[in-house]
């Protein structure tokens, strides 16, 4: 990994919620602070830090199909709503001014956004994950960015899912395939060169 470059990798802070984020449980101030702890190693090696977040305007409930099992039960429930609290960037990783935010209306980082031109744009071929949940920002977005050629780190202890099982099937078993998962103390090394 000796030939990795910061100025062509982002950081990608997936569905860093409040509402979410309170989903992890009793693990949720630990792992915001790992997920801190990354965000300040990225920007001291000079990577970009780009956040990804989910959520609603009534045009986009209204545009999720009935068949869509998980989408089409927020446009119920409103769950989601672009403005309310609970769809805001928990305040501890509040994106500074210089941080991209992405917004979108489906589980992928790509899908409904402008990532992909955006990394283009700034020549990134590096993609460092982290989010919850493991099996559904992190997970679509990894097969995503694979199929789209990009460099894969998947950051193991700043990502979670409500199934500890499944966190642990799919950063052991699955993402490795694709990915070089790492703790964030390996991170930390990378970035600092």
């Amino acid at each position: 990994m000796s030939d990795f470059q910061p100025a062509k990798s982002a950081l990608l802070l997936m569905d860093f919620q409040t509402v979410i984020v309170g989903m992890v449980g009793e693990g949720a101030a630990a792992l915001l602070e790992r997920a801190q702890a990354a965000r300040a190693a990225a920007r001291a090696a000079g990577m970009a830090a780009m956040h990804v977040r989910v959520a609603f305007t009534e045009a986009d409930y209204a545009a999720v199909s009935p068949r869509n099992k998980a989408f089409a039960a927020l446009g119920k429930s409103r769950f989601l709503t672009d403005g309310s609290d609970a769809a805001a960037i928990h305040a501890a990783l509040a994106p500074a001014a210089d941080e991209p935010v992405f917004t979108k209306t489906r589980v992928g980082a790509f899908s409904t956004t402008a990532l992909e031109k955006t990394l283009g744009e700034r020549g990134i071929d590096t993609l460092v994950l982290a989010g919850i949940a493991t099996s559904g920002v992190v997970l679509s977005t990894l097969r995503d960015a694979a199929d789209k050629d990009y460099r894969l780190f998947v950051l193991a202890d700043c990502c979670a899912d409500q199934d500890a099982e499944v966190h642990r099937v799919l950063t052991e078993k699955v993402f490795p395939r694709q990915a070089d998962v790492i703790a964030l103390a390996d991170f930390q090394r990378l970035a600092s060169g």
